[in-house]
C-alpha cells in the first residue's frame, strides 16, 4: 500500500480509493494532467513488485499483466464506486466484513496509519 501513498505524495496522481487483492488491485484515482494512466499503473506495479521481491515476500509475479480501466463520467457516482470497490474482499469471500480486511483505503473512509 506504500506505493499508492508514494504516488500520491509525489503528485503523480490523487488516490480516491484502492483495495489490494491477492493477485490484483482495484484503484480509483485522479490523474495529474501530465501523466497517463498507463504510466501511473506501470510505476505502481513496478515499484511494488520490486518492494515485494526485496522483502522476499514472493518470487512469483506480483501482478497480472495489463490492466482494465473505466473512466468515471459523473462525479456524483464516485463515492458509490469507491464503496463498491472497497467491498471486493467481502464479495470474494476473503473476510466477513470490510473492516477485517487490512489492504484498502478510501478518501471517504480513511483508516488510521494509511493515507492515500
Amino acid at each position: 500500500m506504500d506505493e499508492f501513498v508514494r504516488l500520491g505524495s509525489e503528485k503523480i496522481c490523487e488516490n480516491l480509493a484502492f483495495v489490494v487483492m491477492p493477485d490484483h488491485f482495484h484503484w480509483l484515482v485522479q490523474l495529474a494532467d501530465e501523466t497517463s494512466l498507463s504510466e501511473v499503473v506501470r510505476l505502481l506495479k513496478g515499484r511494488s513488485a520490486r518492494a515485494l521481491n526485496q522483502g522476499q515476500v514472493s518470487t512469483k509475479r506480483a501482478w497480472q499483466p495489463g490492466f482494465h480501466d473505466h473512466a468515471v463520467r459523473r462525479e456524483e457516482d464516485i463515492e458509490a464506486l469507491a464503496n463498491y470497490l472497497i467491498q471486493n474482499p467481502l464479495r470474494a469471500g476473503l473476510v466477513e466484513s470490510r473492516d477485517e480486511y487490512p489492504f484498502w483505503w478510501s478518501v471517504w473512509h480513511p483508516r488510521t496509519g494509511c493515507r492515500g
